[in-house]
């Protein structure tokens, strides 16, 4: 028979692991999640981004989401803020296709958003 003090170390520990599991879950969704705020000046930025007139010539294909919630995780949706400081990402939208980092195409649906190189996917990453 378990003794009280045993139960309430048992206890205890589940308890440590569920919070660490959830801390663990809840950067990993803060590091890559995706809210954009477009700055004035290139030297502002995190990120310096170009329009494409194409999907095939995009890095990554955009799709911009109606709600925070739903812009989770580096994988093309993006929620627009209205301040800097609400931001995870700053970024510049360049004149020329050779002053971005990362070519992005906006696309019409939730669906085709994604990276088309993956090679570039760390540039997104929250700084």
């Amino acid at each position: 028979m378990q003794t009280l003090y045993q139960f309430q170390l048992k206890l205890d520990l589940v308890f440590q692991g569920s919070i660490k599991y959830f801390l663990i879950l809840l950067s990993f969704n803060i590091l890559f999640s995706q809210k954009i705020y477009e700055v004035d000046y290139k030297s502002q930025a995190d990120v310096k981004i170009y329009e494409v007139d194409y999907k095939s010539q995009a890095d990554l294909l955009v799709y911009y989401v109606d709600y925070k919630s739903q812009a989770k995780n580096n994988n093309g949706l993006w929620f627009k803020v209205d301040y800097k400081s609400q931001a995870d990402l700053k970024i510049y939208y360049t004149k020329y296709k050779s002053q971005a980092d990362i070519n992005i195409y906006l696309v019409e649906y939730k669906s085709q958003a994604g990276w088309t190189d993956d090679s570039k996917k760390e540039l997104l990453k929250k700084k």
